[in-house]
């Protein structure tokens, strides 16, 4: 009797899910959703998170919105902007941490990977794969200096992975040095790179050899490869954002990548470019590298390389590198990297960057936009203590954290999403799509302009 009663029980959850998946699949096939089906959709999305992803979320976002609006639930986007379910359309100055270099949905973007799909969505594993092939050809044209070979992931944690394994298996050595401020990522490897201690400590130990010092700072690092050498523990690479995002839009001193260079090369040491948030146009070259005129030994890129459509990322090194996977190149491997349909997307995306010249663009619309964000906070030096940046990766650093939070609340409740950094609460970030308009911008700071008198 009890085995009839459970099996009955088993038989109904079951078709409750099968109606609920299926409610939710006609939701994603509609264009519009009415009234009620938005209530409904915000509903599940805040009762879900709290019951089944994480509640942690709910309180993070209030710090973002106000009055109860952190139940905003984003449904579609194109261009520069969102919309939430309700409709209310936003100008993302967040950009999901930099990802959308080529505009929300980009049409081109989407038109590739849509074709790929019709045709083929993942490979074998067995067979060659052109595309992977084709876009690692691409970025050996593209990058700078004497990079050539690509290994493909699908996030900026797997390319600064692939990178430190890549590092260690070219010398025998294994110390690495970081600098503080610094994020790399939150799985074991990148994590011992990362620098924020409260990512860090209820992991440690991490991977040991990791050395911290203070970004910016050249004698420090001479000194940190100086010791290594004299105990026995050389360097085997140094791992450097060129501009530094989560640490609150770090810009390196006159020439410190360049000495940073010198020393790699006076000890032998690799060096890795973390570009996961800089790279792809996004600070008015193609490659930060570019900008400081540095060319590293491995090149970690993700984030805006998927175009906002696909999640990918790359690694790409010099060919002294990547000699050491040669022999076998099993030595590191991920079943989704390079699919067929990030590689398209990926491909896609750098054709919009280089036939729209984004780059360039974004060196343009980033002098204005930092310019007049710099002309607006005029007079309110007293809760604005510095706003930098290079091309549109922006930061504004607030004397308190406090601040920074009440002024992305007050821009949110103008339809503008900006968000504090990672590792640097005090700052604020300023990365939307390198296609935004001169009138979203001029939106964008009109409304820091009003917001700044309000803020006690």
């Amino acid at each position: 009797m009890g085995t009839n009663l459970e099996n009955k029980q088993e038989e109904i959850q079951e078709q409750n899910v099968n109606n609920y998946i299926k409610q939710v699949l006609n939701l994603i096939e509609k264009d519009q959703v009415t009234e009620d089906e938005a209530k409904w959709i915000t509903k599940e999305t805040v009762n879900n998170f709290r019951e089944h992803v994480n509640p942690g979320f709910l309180e993070y976002r209030k710090t973002v919105t106000k009055d109860g609006q952190f139940a905003a639930v984003e449904w579609s986007d194109e261009g520069s902007c969102f919309k939430d379910v309700n409709g209310k359309k936003y100008i993302d100055c967040l950009g999901g941490f930099g990802i959308y270099n080529v505009g929300h949905r980009n049409k081109k973007v989407v038109k590739a990977v849509t074709d790929q799909l019709k045709r083929q969505a993942l490979h074998s594993q067995d067979l060659l794969d052109p595309l992977r092939a084709i876009l690692a050809k691409i970025l050996a044209d593209i990058t700078p200096g004497d990079l050539k070979y690509s290994f493909f992931t699908n996030s900026g944690t797997e390319s600064v992975e692939a990178a430190l394994k890549l590092a260690k298996m070219y010398s025998d050595r294994s110390t690495f040095i970081s600098t503080t401020r610094s994020f790399h990522g939150k799985s074991l490897g990148s994590l011992s790179g990362t620098a924020k201690g409260m990512f860090r400590k209820p992991f440690l130990p991490l991977i040991p050899g990791f050395r911290h010092v203070p970004f910016g700072d050249i004698d420090m690092m001479r000194k940190t490869f100086e010791t290594s050498a004299l105990v026995g523990e050389d360097v085997a690479a140094v791992i450097l954002e060129p501009i530094q995002g989560e640490g609150g839009i770090i810009l390196p001193p006159e020439g410190y990548l360049k000495q940073v260079r010198d020393l790699c090369d006076q000890y032998d040491a690799l060096l890795i470019f973390d570009e996961v948030q800089t790279g792809m146009g996004r600070t008015g070259k193609m490659f930060c590298a570019e900008v400081y005129n540095v060319v590293p030994d491995i090149l970690c890129l993700a984030k805006a390389f998927g175009g906002g459509v696909m999640p990918a990322g790359a690694v790409v090194g010099k060919e002294k590198v990547f000699k050491s996977w040669f022999d076998n190149p099993f030595m590191h491997t991920t079943t989704f990297g390079g699919n067929p349909l990030a590689c398209a997307a990926a491909i896609a995306t750098i054709d919009v960057l280089l036939e729209e010249d984004l780059p360039s663009r974004a060196a343009e619309v980033g002098e204005y936009f930092l310019q007049g964000l710099k002309d607006a906070a005029v007079g309110h030096e007293d809760k604005v203590m510095e706003i930098r940046g290079k091309g549109l990766m922006i930061g504004i650093e607030f004397h308190k954290d406090e601040v920074g939070y009440e002024v992305s609340k007050a821009l949110f409740d103008r339809g503008i999403l900006v968000a504090g950094t990672l590792v640097n609460s005090k700052t604020i970030r300023i990365e939307p799509s390198l296609t935004i308009s001169y009138e979203e911008v001029n939106t964008v700071i009109n409304a820091f302009k009003e917001v700044l008198p309000t803020v006690k």
